[in-house]
C-alpha cells in the first residue's frame, strides 16, 4: 500500500430535520388541537483513531464525508428520525487542522480516541411547541438547523519511541531490519527509502520499543533538495533520536561534515527537535579498521561538538550489516526510554495514559 502521510478531506454533518404543523383530527373529538412534532437532530461526524491503520491512503479516493440528516416531524406528537452520525477511522498519530483557518482542532494519539469534526443540526420544533392561552391553534413551526461543514488537512505522524536520523546510505534501513521484524527495502543506493517505516524492538520479555525510519537527509534539504524535510515531522514524537553517520560513504564524502549537514538542516526545519536528546550511532565498521574508526569517531564528535568526558550523549560503533554492536545499543536504548516520559506527558507521568475521553474539537487551538 502506497503511504500517505498528508491529506485534504470535506466533511459535512447532517441537517436538523423540519418541525411539522398538524391539528389532531378525530371525531367527536371538536378543536382538537395542534399535534405537530419536531424534526430530528442530523448526525455528526466524528473521527476515530485506529491502530490498525497507517496511512491515509484510504483518502486518495474518499475525500468527503457526510452524516444523515434528520427527519421531519410528523402528526399525533411523532418526532423525526434523528440522522445517523458518521464515524471516519484515521490512524493513530493524526493531527487534523482546520484548512481555512489553520486551526487546531485536534491530535488523535490513542487507539479509540475521538474528534468530533462536524456537529449535527438541530431539529425543528413543531407547531404543538407554540401552543399557549392566546395561540390555540398555531400555524408555525420551525426549519431544522443546518450541520456544520468543513475542510480538514490531515497530518499522519507516527507514533515512535526511536527516531533514525542520517544521510540517504546511512544504514538507517538496515539497521532496522537488523534490530526488529521489519523488511524496509535496502539497496546500495541513496534514497532508498521514499517514506517512512515502523519496526518493534524487542530486547526481553516485556520489553519492547518502536523505532521509525525515515528518508535520508542531504544538505538544502530544508530548501528542498532531495526529498526535502516532508517526513521530519514523523520525529516529533519521538523520545530519543538516534543519529547514523556513515563511516564508508559511497561518495567519499568526509563523515564528520555529513554530520554537521544533517544537524544543519534539522535545526533548520524545528530547534525543538534539534534540542531533543540525540545519541550518535557510528555505522559501517565492518569496511574501515579498528583505528580508523577510532580517528574517525574523535573527527565527529569534535565537528558536532561533543563532550567526550562523560557528560556528553552516548557514541556508539555498530555494523548494521553483521549486527555487531546492535545488541548492547538496543539494550542500552530501552534502558533509557524507561527512564524518559513520553513527549508531552504531564510532569511525573512514566506514560501516556488511554482515559478514554472524548474530544469535541472545541478547545484546542
Amino acid at each position: 500500500m502506497k503511504f500517505v502521510d498528508e491529506a485534504t478531506i470535506r466533511v459535512a454533518a447532517g441537517n436538523g430535520g423540519p418541525g411539522c404543523v398538524s391539528f389532531r383530527r378525530e371525531k367527536f373529538i371538536p378543536r382538537g388541537g395542534p399535534d405537530g412534532g419536531d424534526g430530528g437532530d442530523g448526525g455528526s461526524v466524528w473521527l476515530v483513531a485506529s491502530r490498525a491503520l497507517n496511512t491515509l491512503a484510504d483518502f486518495r479516493v474518499n475525500r468527503r464525508f457526510a452524516a444523515k440528516s434528520g427527519e421531519g416531524g410528523s402528526g399525533s406528537d411523532c418526532t423525526g428520525r434523528c440522522g445517523e452520525s458518521l464515524e471516519v477511522l484515521v490512524p493513530a498519530g493524526t493531527r487534523v487542522v482546520e484548512a481555512d483557518t489553520g486551526e487546531l482542532l485536534g491530535d488523535l494519539t490513542r487507539d479509540g480516541e475521538r474528534l468530533l469534526v462536524a456537529a449535527g443540526g438541530e431539529g425543528g420544533r413543531g407547531n404543538t411547541r407554540f401552543k399557549s392561552s392566546v395561540n390555540r391553534a398555531p400555524r408555525q413551526s420551525t426549519p431544522g438547523t443546518p450541520g456544520e461543514s468543513r475542510t480538514l488537512k490531515v497530518e499522519l505522524s507516527l507514533l515512535a519511541d526511536v527516531g533514525l536520523l542520517g544521510k540517504p546510505n546511512a544504514g538507517k534501513s538496515t539497521l532496522l531490519r537488523a534490530v526488529s521484524a521489519a523488511r524496509p527495502r535496502v539497496a546500495d543506493y541513496p534514497f532508498t527509502t521514499l517514506h517512512p517505516g515502523l519496526g518493534v524492538v524487542s530486547v526481553g520479555p516485556l520489553r519492547s520499543f518502536v523505532m521509525a525510519d525515515i528518508p535520508g537527509l542531504i544538505e538544502g534539504a530544508a530548501d528542498g533538495a532531495g526529498l526535502g524535510t516532508r517526513f521530519l515531522r514523523h520525529l516529533g514524537r519521538t523520545r530519543l533520536l538516534v543519529h547514523l553517520v556513515d563511516l564508508a560513504p559511497f561518495d567519499g564524502s568526509d563523515p564528520a561534515a555529513d554530520a554537521v549537514a544533517v544537524v544543519g538542516e534539522l535545526q533548520r526545519f524545528s530547534p525543538e527537535l534539534a534540542a531533543r536528546e540525540r545519541w550518535l550511532v557510528l555505522n559501517k565498521t565492518d569496511l574501515v579498521s579498528e583505528a580508523e574508526a577510532a580517528q574517525m569517531e574523535a573527527a565527529v564528535c569534535a565537528a558536532l561538538g561533543l563532550d567526550r568526558t562523560g557528560e556528553g550523549p552516548p557514541v556508539y560503533r555498530i555494523s548494521a550489516l553483521t549486527s555487531a554492536g546492535t545488541a548492547r545499543l538496543t539494550q542500552d536504548l530501552m534502558v533509557r526510554l524507561e527512564a524518559l516520559v513520553p513527549v508531552g506527558a504531564p510532569p511525573g507521568a512514566t506514560d501516556l495514559q488511554d482515559d478514554g475521553v472524548e474530544n469535541d474539537g472545541g478547545d484546542r487551538a
